[in-house]
């Protein structure tokens, strides 16, 4: 498989800002400004409460805000499915925010989109990665508008639709064809002229307990790709199906499974308890580095 895809040094152009992945794990803190994700439906909704929710981010360590204004929670114990959001809508719920957080702290903003006009519209608005859960596969557009605006670019893998995505996901090989399906959404990136790339694995994204499991454990097959890798297991189903708990007391479970992503070679984790995670990621990267 061919390799030397991305950046090799990992150092990251997001505006005004640089930062090198490769020098530490960062931390991306998650802003759902919706009223139905699976973990924080709702607390972010309001303009205030999104824009104090990002000072309390950034004041615990968050390097990247990944603002979403769409839930993919699957069919499950959270309900029947998200439902699609019209583009007018998501664009009302994320602008706003986007432009309040970008005249108010230095924080690299990241949108949380598979629709080219809204990641357009937040790149405008301030904006600098596009988070594309679908790995460019549902909007055609997507990855040129992300080369217009000379963004960077995170693809994640996904198998199915985001409502129906865990209605008995099957691989014969998960490592093996999520690494093949990354390859493709970088390689489509890429001829697009995108040139900063980070690469998702998806874990909860059409993705049984093992398969999620065996993702964690063998990250680093991923690295092959050689472009950095940003996971987000916080406070996700297979960790409530490994410890049964619910959403509200995985803290634990989440913090095993950043310093197994960090020790097999995360350069960036996306959470939604920045402070404990990134308390978790600073330890891990000691061990990491030491001789």
């Amino acid at each position: 498989m061919e390799t030397d895809l991305c950046h090799t040094s990992y150092v990251f152009k997001f505006g005004g800002r640089s930062l090198d992945l490769s020098s530490r794990t960062h931390i991306m803190g998650v802003l759902n400004v919706t009223p139905d994700s699976f973990s924080d439906g709702g607390k972010y909704f309001t303009l205030e409460n999104a824009v104090a929710g990002v000072q309390q981010m950034i004041e615990d360590g968050a390097d990247i805000i990944d603002v979403g204004g769409e839930s993919t929670r699957p069919r499950g114990p959270y309900g029947e499915g998200a439902e699609e959001v019209s583009e007018e809508e998501e664009l009302r719920r994320v602008i706003p925010v986007i432009k309040a957080i970008a005249a108010h702290s230095n924080a690299v903003i990241s949108i949380d989109t598979y629709k080219s006009a809204v990641a357009n519209a937040a790149l405008d608005a301030g904006a600098t990665i596009v988070n594309d859960v679908s790995g460019l596969s549902f909007d055609p557009d997507m990855a040129k508008v992300v080369s217009l605006h000379h963004a960077s670019l995170v693809v994640m893998h996904m198998k199915g639709m985001p409502k129906t995505m865990q209605q008995d996901p099957s691989y014969d090989d998960v490592v093996l064809e999520v690494k093949q399906s990354l390859l493709t959404s970088v390689e489509k990136a890429q001829q697009a002229g995108v040139e900063q790339i980070l690469i998702d694995p998806g874990i909860g994204f059409g993705k049984k307990l093992m398969h999620n499991l065996s993702l964690l454990k063998n990250l680093g097959q991923l690295a092959e790709l050689d472009c950095p890798i940003l996971i987000g297991p916080s406070r996700k189903a297979f960790i409530g199906a490994l410890l049964d708990l619910p959403v509200s007391e995985r803290l634990e479970g989440t913090a095993a499974a950043v310093a197994a992503s960090i020790f097999h070679g995360a350069n960036v984790v996306r959470v939604h308890d920045v402070k404990a995670m990134k308390r978790v990621a600073v330890v891990v990267d000691a061990i990491v580095k030491a001789a």
